[in-house]
């Protein structure tokens, strides 16, 4: 029995080595599909076997690098764009996020940003909404996101 115990954990341990090429586990730091975002300190999104981790979008128009006009609505709007099009550069679709973190710079905004959130998002994925000072370039919004492939 404990020779079946020990090739069983040795086979675990070799299987889920973290850096190995082929493991489910592999961490893979995904460069930028934006070249203005080339040297930020962060990755657009980081996978871990068929989960990606994105970092948080606002509601930046990445070709003018200003957040757009118009409030919670079209920051909301233009976040998940964002979101779409880190995803697209993955391979996957919105119906591929399974959880959201969102934080919103006034708690009051939440109705307005849950009607765009609801036209991106119709499957429902996990949601962790709460509000903070603060954000980003004055933003309204950031949403992060965790994506199964």
């Amino acid at each position: 029995m404990k020779k079946v115990i020990s090739i069983g954990l040795l086979f675990l341990l070799i299987s889920c080595k973290p850096n190995s090429p082929t493991s489910e586990n592999s961490i893979i730091f995904h460069k930028t599909h934006e070249p203005k975002k080339a040297n930020a300190p962060f990755s657009d999104a980081v996978q871990v076997g068929n989960l990606f981790f994105l970092s948080g979008q606002i509601g930046i128009n990445h070709t003018t690098r200003k957040l757009v006009d118009g409030g919670i609505e079209a920051e909301t709007k233009q976040a998940l764009e964002n979101i779409k099009s880190v995803l697209e550069q993955h391979d996957m679709k919105m119906d591929n996020i399974v959880k959201c973190t969102v934080i919103l710079s006034n708690i009051e905004d939440f109705a307005s940003f849950n009607k765009i959130y609801k036209m991106y998002l119709p499957q429902k994925p996990a949601r962790t909404t709460f509000a903070a000072s603060g954000l980003a370039l004055g933003a309204k919004i950031e949403i992060e996101c965790i994506a199964a492939k």
